[in-house]
């Protein structure tokens, strides 16, 4: 994709600020011409592309954010392309993030189960759960079948999630969950870049989420994932307006 002079970037910024509310309009622009830069010059048959595909948008996730779970960053992934094309459009890319982001935890919260229902099913099943638990857990070397202790969360998760019994989440389910224990949040993997507060809120609850979901959280990123929002916005913002 050729370079955009400044008042093109400027007039679909004025356009895609309108449907990304946590961004002003010179963050949009920021967040175009980061979205420029990452495009670079990809090419399908010699056309170019109409975005970011789905290994570039992986490697990002990866480079920037720290996520490391192929499974998850599919559904991140899923949730940004919204048209189904196989691409995240620059217009996807700036809204995606500003839930990603920046979103309320009501925007989250939709955001988190449409990455965990792997089938778009509208549901996360028994098997979407485990696979997910499976990805993001740590192995220890001395268990002698792995797969029988996730089985094992799994039927915890559904026994404190599942509120209507019928052996799988739904939405309603996941949200009423969230809401009374916000923690449950990234349940089943971390799609989200952490934030001081959400990590200082870890470390005050973690011993009350324990007594219901030992070790689902796993502490994936415990420590330093709140980094990834600092740095990238940095980047983004900050150091464009030094240039």
């Amino acid at each position: 994709m050729s370079a955009m002079n400044r008042k093109v970037i400027q007039t679909l910024a004025e356009t895609i600020s309108k449907h990304a509310e946590h961004f002003n309009k010179t963050e949009v622009e920021f967040l175009i011409r980061e979205f420029n830069v990452l495009l670079g010059e990809q090419t399908v048959s010699g056309r170019a592309v109409p975005g970011l595909d789905r290994g570039k948008f992986r490697s990002i996730l990866h480079n920037i954010f720290g996520m490391t779970d192929d499974m998850i960053m599919d559904g991140v992934f899923r949730t940004f392309d919204k048209d189904n094309d196989s691409f995240v459009s620059m217009k996807e890319w700036v809204e995606g993030l500003s839930v990603f982001l920046r979103g309320t935890l009501e925007e989250q919260i939709k955001y988190c189960f449409h990455v965990y229902d792997l089938n778009g099913d509208n549901y996360v099943s028994r098997e979407e759960m485990f696979h997910m638990l499976k990805n993001s857990l740590i192995r220890q070397p001395t268990e002698e079948d792995p797969d029988e202790g996730i089985k094992d969360l799994v039927e915890i998760t559904l026994k404190k999630m599942d509120y209507d019994h019928d052996g799988r989440l739904s939405f309603t389910d996941f949200e009423k969950s969230v809401r009374e224990e916000n923690l449950l949040l990234e349940a089943f993997g971390t799609c989200l870049p952490d934030t001081t507060v959400r990590l200082n809120q870890r470390l005050t609850n973690y011993n009350n989420l324990l007594l219901f979901m030992t070790d689902i959280l796993n502490l994936i990123h415990f420590f330093f994932c709140f980094q990834s929002i600092e740095s990238f916005e940095h980047h983004v913002f900050q150091e464009q307006l030094e240039q």
